[in-house]
C-alpha cells in the first residue's frame, strides 16, 4: 500500500517499521529521493498515506501515530542510490582487496577504506582515495558509511557555500529548503527593519 503512493511521488520507500509505545503503536516510513526530501514532500506523503492506510483499515483497530522521515546521515549506503545521491561525500567502506589486505595481516579479504565518492552507476562507484580515483564494483563494496565533515570550503573559499553547508531537505539536519539551521528568514532583533525600526 505504501509503495504505490511513494512511486507516484517519485520517491523511494526505505524502510518500514512498526514499535508499540504503550497502548498506541507508532508505524514509522523512511523515504529518500535524488536531491533528498523536503518538509513540505515529507508533508504530502504523511497526507497520502495516512489516508490511504485509513482507507484500507491496515492498522486495524489499535490507535497508531504515522512518523514519516528521511534517512539520517548514518544509514548505510547499500544500493546503487544510496551511493548516487552520496556523491562528493567522504565515505568509509569496507573494499575487498586481498592484496592490500595481505599486506595489513589483516584475516579477511577486506579492509575499510575512507574516499570521496566521485561518481555512481548501476556497475559500482569511483572513489578518490589518498588523491587517486578507484572504480569498485558493488561486490567488491560493504557498507558504506558518510563522514561527517564540519566547516568543509569550496576550493573558491567561498563563504558563502559555507553559511549554507547543511544538506537542504534532511530532517534534522537543517531548516527547511533556502534557510540553512540555526538561521531564520525573520530579521534578527538587532536589525533594521525596513521601515527604519
Amino acid at each position: 500500500m505504501i509503495e504505490p503512493v511513494l512511486h507516484a511521488m517519485e520517491i523511494d520507500l526505505e524502510g518500514v517499521k512498526i514499535a508499540r509505545a504503550g497502548r498506541r503503536r507508532v508505524l514509522r516510513v523512511i523515504v529518500d529521493a535524488d536531491g533528498g526530501v523536503s518538509l513540505d514532500e515529507i508533508a504530502e506523503v504523511s497526507r497520502e498515506l495516512s489516508a490511504r492506510l485509513d482507507a484500507k483499515d491496515a492498522m486495524g483497530e489499535t490507535p497508531y501515530t504515522l512518523e514519516v522521515s528521511s534517512p539520517g546521515v548514518d544509514r548505510p549506503l547499500t544500493q546503487p542510490r544510496h551511493w548516487r545521491r552520496a556523491i562528493g561525500r567522504l565515505v568509509a567502506v569496507p573494499v575487498t582487496d586481498g592484496d592490500h589486505a595481505a599486506q595489513q595481516g589483516s584475516p579477511d579479504d577486506s579492509v575499510t577504506q575512507t574516499g570521496r565518492v566521485i561518481d555512481a552507476d548501476q556497475e559500482g562507484v569511483t572513489l578518490e582515495i589518498d588523491g587517486a580515483q578507484r572504480v569498485v564494483s558493488y561486490g567488491e563494496l560493504g557498507p558504506g558509511r558518510v563522514q561527517i565533515e564540519f566547516g568543509r570550503l569550496s576550493d573558491k573559499g567561498d563563504t558563502e557555500e559555507a553559511e549554507g553547508a547543511g544538506d537542504p531537505g534532511e530532517s534534522g539536519a537543517g531548516g527547511p529548503r533556502g534557510v540553512p539551521e540555526g538561521r531564520s528568514s525573520e530579521p534578527a532583533p538587532d536589525e533594521e527593519g525596513p521601515d527604519g525600526h
